[in-house]
C-alpha cells in the first residue's frame, strides 16, 4: 500500500490506476475513479483512490444503487473526516516505556450518529466500515456488544485470588483489564443501535468508555436518540449522566433527517414473508416455505436443544439452518440477548408463528420481540411471521397500559411508590418501548423485501 500513498501517487500515471483493482470494492467504483482522474486530473481523484465513504457514496448515487440525499451526503462528509484521519492513526502502546516516556496519541474524534428511523443511517456506517482496510476493527450491535462486556467482566472476577487471611473482600474494578482486552482485539468500533434500556449497563458505561477512549479506540455509532435522551427516565440516571458528556468529548454528533423512511417505501411490496392468520391461506403458505427451505437443508426436521450459557433451550421444530417456531417459544420464556445472538449465528431463516398484537399490558413480551427482531435483523437472518393483525397494527400502544401487574411488583420489590420520581422511569412507563416501536416495524417491513433475503448469502 505505500507505493499507492496519496503522498508519493502521481494521477498521470495511469498504468498504476489498473493496479489498484485489488484494493477498490467493486468494479463500478473503479472506473467511476478512473473516469474522475483521466477527466479532472486533480485531488477528486485521491478520495476515489482512497475508496472513501464520500467516493463510494458519490459512486452508488451514479450507479442508482441509492437516491441522492443531502443530509446523507453531509453524514458522508464526516465519516471522510475520520477515514482519513485513522489512516495515519495507531493507538497508544500501553507499558513500561509508554509510561516512562509518556506516550500519548490522540485518537480521531468518533461519530455519534442519530436520526429517525429508515434514514439511511446504518447504510451508512456499514459504507464507512468497507472502506476501512484494517484488521482490528469490529463492526456489531450495541445490545450484543454489551452481552460481550458483562461476559468478560464474569471471566475477569473468576482470576481474582482471595487471601483466606481477609476476613473482608478487597475492592476490585474488573472495567480496566476488560477494557483493555477490548482495545487490543479492535481499536475501531461500529455500533449499531446504540441505546442503554439496561440499569446494568447504564451503570458502567462510563467507566467503560473512559478506558476505551483512554487506550485509544476511536467509535462509531448509529442511534435514534440523541445523546442527551439515551436512558432518558431511567433508573439512577443521574449516575449514567457523566457518561453522556464523556460521548460528546469523543465523537462528533451528526443528526440524519433525511426527510424519508426508506424502508416503507416497500410496504406494497411487503407481505412475501409476513401473514395475517385467517387470511390468505397463510399456514399453509407459510408451510410451502418451510419446505422449500428444508429440501436444502442436509438434516431432517426435529426438536434442537441449545446450551446456551450453560442453559439448555430446547426448540421443537428444527431443520439444519432453519428454525420453525413459535412466538411463545422466542418470546414468552426467559430468554435474552445472549440468546438471540447465539440463534443469529445459528440459524439462516427463522419462521416465527402467532404473533399477537402487543400492547405495553405485558412488556417483558415485548421488549424480547424488539430486541429479538434487532438481532436478527443485524445478522441478517431470514424472518417468515404469521401475526395476528397487519404488520401496521401490530402494536397497538397506549399510555394508559403503562403499569401492569409485573411492574407493580417490581415496584413493591424497589419499594417505590406511584407517587415517587422513579415510577416515571422509562422501564414502567413504556416509553422505550413506544420509542423503539417505529424502527422494529420499520425493519420488519424491510426484512420482507427480496433484496433483503438476497442479503443473507452474501452476509455469510
Amino acid at each position: 500500500m505505500t507505493l499507492f500513498s496519496p503522498l508519493n501517487f502521481k494521477p498521470s500515471s495511469v498504468k498504476h490506476l489498473y493496479q489498484l483493482s485489488s484494493i477498490v470494492p467493486a468494479p463500478s467504483l473503479f472506473s467511476y475513479c478512473l473516469e474522475n482522474v483521466l477527466r479532472t486530473n486533480s485531488d477528486s481523484f485521491l478520495r476515489c483512490f482512497c475508496a472513501g465513504p464520500i467516493a463510494v457514496y458519490d459512486s452508488k448515487v451514479n450507479e442508482k444503487e441509492i437516491e441522492y440525499n443531502e443530509q446523507q451526503k453531509k453524514v458522508a462528509t464526516s465519516l471522510q473526516r475520520v477515514y482519513e484521519e485513522i489512516q495515519s492513526y495507531s493507538p497508544p502502546k500501553k507499558g513500561f516505556f509508554s509510561k516512562i516516556f509518556k506516550e500519548k496519541s490522540r485518537a480521531p474524534q468518533g461519530v455519534y450518529l442519530y436520526g429517525a428511523v429508515g434514514g439511511g443511517k446504518t447504510m451508512l456506517m456499514d459504507l464507512f466500515y468497507s472502506c476501512v482496510k484494517m484488521e482490528k476493527k469490529k463492526r456489531i450491535h450495541f445490545n450484543a456488544f454489551m452481552v460481550d462486556v458483562h461476559k468478560r467482566i464474569h471471566e475477569v472476577k473468576k482470576t481474582v485470588v482471595k487471601d483466606p487471611r481477609e476476613t473482608k473482600p478487597k475492592p476490585f474494578d474488573p472495567i480496566r483489564p476488560v477494557a483493555l482486552s477490548i482495545s487490543k482485539d479492535v481499536w475501531l468500533i461500529c455500533f449499531d443501535e446504540f441505546q442503554v434500556t439496561d440499569i446494568g449497563d447504564a451503570m458502567i458505561l462510563k467507566r467503560l468508555f473512559t478506558e476505551l477512549f483512554d487506550n485509544g479506540v476511536v467509535m462509531i455509532a448509529t442511534s435514534n436518540r440523541p445523546p442527551d435522551d439515551l436512558y432518558k427516565n431511567g433508573l439512577q440516571r443521574s449516575n449514567f449522566v457523566p457518561f453522556i458528556q464523556v460521548l460528546k468529548d469523543h465523537c462528533e454528533v451528526v443528526s440524519l433527517d433525511s426527510g424519508v423512511d426508506y424502508r416503507r417505501r416497500t410496504l406494497a411490496g411487503a407481505g412475501k414473508h409476513y401473514f395475517v392468520k385467517n387470511q390468505d391461506d397463510a399456514e399453509k403458505a407459510v408451510e410451502n416455505i418451510f419446505k422449500q427451505l428444508v429440501a436444502n437443508e442436509n438434516d431432517i426436521i426435529r426438536p434442537k436443544t441449545l446450551t446456551i450459557l450453560g442453559r439448555d433451550v430446547v426448540f421443537q421444530k428444527v431443520c439444519g439452518q432453519i428454525l420453525n417456531s413459535t412466538f411463545a417459544e422466542l418470546c414468552d420464556r426467559p430468554l435474552g440477548s445472549s440468546d438471540y445472538c447465539m440463534l443469529a449465528q445459528i440459524f439462516h431463516t427463522v419462521i416465527i408463528n402467532d404473533v399477537p398484537q402487543l400492547t405495553l399490558k405485558n412488556k417483558s413480551l415485548v421488549r424480547r420481540f424488539i430486541m429479538l427482531m434487532d438481532t436478527l435483523y443485524d445478522n441478517r437472518v431470514r424472518v417468515v411471521i404469521t401475526a395476528d393483525v397487519p404488520l401496521d397494527q401490530l402494536f397497538l400502544m397506549k399510555k394508559s397500559d403503562g403499569i401492569g401487574d409485573h411492574d407493580r411488583v417490581l415496584m413493591d420489590d424497589l419499594n417505590i411508590s406511584s407517587e415517587s420520581e422513579n415510577a416515571v422511569a422509562s422501564i414502567f412507563t413504556g416509553d422505550e418501548e413506544m420509542f423503539a416501536f417505529d424502527r422494529t416495524v420499520s425493519r420488519l417491513i424491510e426484512m420482507q423485501s427480496e433484496e433483503y433475503w438476497n442479503q443473507w448469502d452474501k452476509q455469510r
